[in-house]
């Protein structure tokens, strides 16, 4: 309010001053006289004071015009000059204008238009940089494969758009499935930004599939050093890394050099199973018996696992039944309650045809958790017990329909897998693979599948004898898709005997 107040006073004291000057000058006396051609010009002093106004007026009118003239003629010999800056900016706006359109378009899907506008702000701006970008988007988009690598091309030529083009030639090889020249575009792209993680990831993945382990280990370490990566996480990829780099060595014969690779990659990650099972078995191969022991209790206490009780048991491959008993004694003992331990000690039991502690150690995990593995183990219980064929048959029946149970599966695209990879075989994923029950397990026949056990025993005299092969997988080339039965030990194939065996004393 006070600034309000002040202005009207100062606009006030400004018109009075004014007033009061022009009474004065209008008062005085004198002025300003003119000869021009004979003529006698008389200015009073307020008309000579406007006469002086009009004049700076039209000086500064000439120089302005006189400043045109020269801009003008500049322009004519090619300098720069206002005129031509003024172009130069109404060509940027155009520019800028199309620019900004081609984005909208590009965002919005509409990858024939994007490239009008691409094509036209490079037109007006002249900044391949920019244009070359939208205009290779826009081409995939389309479609038009054959113009985006062109302009990629050209992108690589440029310093400062160099790793676009080399990034974007590289998902173009990878989308045609020239991996082998995706790899090298990943290198180039990797050497150019080692910070970038998409990068890192694809060369990483790219590397893992052509079993260029050392190759990957380095990338790995790089995401490390950067930051891109978690330690505990690196820990257990490079450890998945090195058993890959062992199983290569193995297949080259190299067998000292594998297990020592072996056993560094379960030291890296003791968790890890495959690693774990392909330690022990270097330690068994070199007479350590004891390190053996040590190494996968360590591991079953993390995770119990087939494959861990597989390489147990090959520590005294000629025991008896009874003594391995005794022996699995140090892993059963740990984790009593997990599904694998319970079902470890049916197995032993089985093929020590001790069938009612077999029965017990199963527990209630025909009820819980009737997958294969566990029905075909009550269905060779029930054999070794002296049941009828009827019975037998019908536990079969009921493992046909029952889920598969825990099996290797990619996290990613959830493809089930025969035994562990490093690399999924379907969607080309690293380290995806968990040991767990897939979704398709949950999965049963329909209409009356669980009739089926009724139905076997009804016809028990009029159909002939099952195979339990055929029952276990009862199409050969669905099984490729699907992961067998997991066996972890020898006792696993006692198991599938004594399923079969016509007599109770027959049973191993």
């Amino acid at each position: 309010m006070l600034w309000s107040l002040f202005k009207i006073v100062l606009f006030v004291v400004i018109v009075a001053a004014l007033t009061l000057a022009a009474g004065f000058l209008m008062e005085s006396n004198g002025g300003i006289q003119i000869t021009a051609g004979g003529t006698e010009f008389t200015l009073g002093p307020l008309q000579s004071v406007i006469a002086a106004l009009v004049a700076i007026l039209a000086v500064w009118l000439f120089l302005k015009l006189f400043a045109l003239l020269i801009a003008t003629l500049k322009f004519i010999n090619g300098d720069e000059t206002a005129i031509s800056r003024y172009f130069d900016r109404n060509r940027e706006r155009k520019g800028f204008q199309a620019l900004s359109e081609g984005l909208m378009a590009l965002a919005s899907g509409e990858g024939r238009l994007a490239m009008a506008k691409a094509t036209k702000a490079e037109k007006y701006l002249h900044k391949p940089e920019l244009t070359d970008l939208i205009t290779a988007q826009a081409a995939e988009m389309t479609g038009d494969r054959k113009k985006a690598e062109e302009v990629y091309k050209r992108l690589v030529q440029n310093e400062s758009t160099r790793f676009v083009g080399v990034r974007g030639l590289m998902k173009q090889k990878l989308d045609a499935g020239d991996t082998e020249t995706a790899l090298k575009l990943a290198e180039r792209a990797f050497a150019i930004k080692p910070k970038h993680e998409e990068v890192q990831d694809t060369l990483l993945r790219l590397q893992a599939k052509n079993a260029d382990w050392s190759g990957a280990r380095k990338t790995l370490n790089a995401k490390l050093k950067h930051g891109s990566l978690p330690r505990d996480v690196h820990k257990r990829r490079d450890a998945v890394l090195a058993l890959s780099e062992a199983k290569g060595v193995l297949d080259e014969g190299k067998t000292i050099e594998a297990q020592e690779a072996a056993i560094a990659a379960n030291k890296s990650s003791p968790d890890l199973i495959p690693a774990a099972a392909m330690a022990a078995r270097s330690h068994i191969a070199q007479g350590r018996s004891k390190y053996a022991v040590r190494l996968l209790k360590k591991a079953w206490q993390a995770q119990p696992h087939p494959d861990l009780a597989a390489a147990f048991a090959e520590i005294e491959p000629n025991e008896t039944p009874q003594a391995r008993v005794q022996r699995f004694k140090q892993l059963t003992a740990m984790r009593p309650e997990h599904r694998e331990t319970m079902l470890l000690l049916a197995e032993l039991n089985l093929a020590a045809e001790d069938f009612p502690e077999a029965r017990r150690s199963l527990g209630d995990l025909a009820e819980t958790e009737p997958d294969t593995r566990v029905l075909a183990i009550v269905a060779a219980i029930e054999r070794g017990e002296g049941a009828s064929d009827a019975v037998v048959r019908g536990w079969l029946a009921r493992a046909l329909t029952a889920p598969r149970g825990p099996q290797w599966v990619c996290d990613n695209c959830k493809t089930i897998h025969g035994e562990w990879t490093p690399v999924c075989t379907n969607c080309e994923s690293f380290d995806t693979l968990s040991w767990t029950i897939p979704p398709q397990s949950a999965t049963v026949l329909p209409a009356g599948a669980e009739m089926l056990p009724l139905i076997v025993g009804s016809i028990e005299d009029k159909t002939k004898p099952v195979d339990e092969a055929e029952v276990l997988d009862p199409d050969p080339v669905a099984s490729d898709d699907t992961t067998p039965m997991a066996e972890p030990m020898t006792a696993a194939n006692d198991v599938d005997h004594a399923a079969q065996s016509p007599e109770p004393e027959k049973v191993k």
